[in-house]
């Protein structure tokens, strides 16, 4: 049977949902083995909550060089990994931090590489929206070992409780890959939203909200939400850059996604029209991403958004 790997994703000191979903993927093509990249002393605590999803094994690796020396080292000791254990194909978060981390393993490794799959079949072959999402592209790698990132959200997990083998295996880091050392980091300011790429619903603002997000958010915060923006909003400083669903922004796939005031230009429809349920608030009738919709309100957010407010605030009492 073919061995996969998985780069274990986290937040925290706790593994991601990312990591079931990457999981269950793998399993379609082989044995999965999740990795662990830890600080000294961190890895224990950090593989204990990798259990969830078909995951077989655990592998962690250790090295306070992954703080100092940032990707390049994560990169480096995966790819060193990869050589020892030859596994048929590795899965990893299609996020900032994992895309680079694939593309460096996929050089140091001769491979070829796939970013942004939507999906993973049995025999490794990636299904990819591409063009802004206007074209369905089903590719698979031909050299090395397939280094495939997968978009959050976008397979469905398979939850289910696991107890892996957990072994501590030897950090590998190249000189080559500590020539440029972290001085400083500030991790993100987080509030009690869902993180954007992962919530199962996501509430965004565009252009319509003339930069007043108080119904978006209050809306989004009754359906528990994370909220998002359009590029002209972030752009506009209205909203924090690091909310910007797009081509240039996050890339979400949540199971309901309502879009305020947004007009959907391509830009922003690359980001999110994988989303499983679409729902737009515009008061254009013309407006783009109508035509994606899956339910449509032709109206003022500012009137709009307050009454569903109140109505699913009913619904819960």
């Amino acid at each position: 049977m073919s061995n996969v790997f998985i780069l274990a994703d986290f937040s925290g000191d706790k593994a991601t949902k990312t990591t079931a979903e990457l999981a269950t993927a793998g399993a379609r093509i082989g044995s999965v083995t999740a990795v662990v990249l830890a600080g000294a002393g961190k890895g224990a605590a950090l593989a204990a909550t990798v259990n969830q999803g078909p995951i077989a094994n655990v592998v962690v690796l250790e090295s306070d060089d992954f703080a100092n020396f940032g990707v390049a080292a994560s990169a480096d000791a995966l790819a060193a990994l990869v050589k020892e254990k030859s596994p048929s194909a590795v899965l990893i978060a299609s996020h900032a931090f994992g895309k680079e981390v694939a593309a460096r393993v996929a050089v140091l490794t001769e491979s070829g590489i796939i970013t942004d799959a939507v999906d993973v079949a049995a025999d490794g072959t990636a299904t990819q929206l591409v063009f802004g999402g206007s074209t369905t592209v089903h590719s698979k790698v031909s050299h090395g070992t397939s280094i495939i990132t997968v978009r959050p959200n976008s397979v469905e997990a398979d939850f289910a409780a696991s107890t892996p083998a957990i072994e501590n295996g030897v950090a590998n880091i190249s000189e080559a890959a500590k020539k440029a050392k972290v001085s400083s980091s500030q991790p993100p300011v987080k509030g009690g939203r869902p993180e954007l790429t992962e919530a199962n619903i996501v509430v965004s603002g565009g252009r319509g909200t003339n930069g007043d997000f108080n119904a978006v958010e209050k809306f989004a915060d009754e359906l528990g939400a994370a909220v998002g923006a359009s590029r002209a909003a972030t752009d506009a400083g209205w909203y924090p850059h690091s909310h910007q669903v797009g081509q240039t922004g996050k890339t979400v796939s949540p199971q309901l996604y309502v879009a305020c005031g947004i007009s959907g230009a391509i830009q922003h429809r690359a980001g999110m029209q994988t989303s499983k349920t679409i729902v737009v608030v515009n008061k254009d009738p013309e407006a783009p991403l109508f035509d994606i919709a899956d339910f449509g309100v032709i109206g003022d957010l500012f009137n709009v958004l307050p009454q569903a407010t109140q109505g699913i605030s009913a619904k819960k009492a």
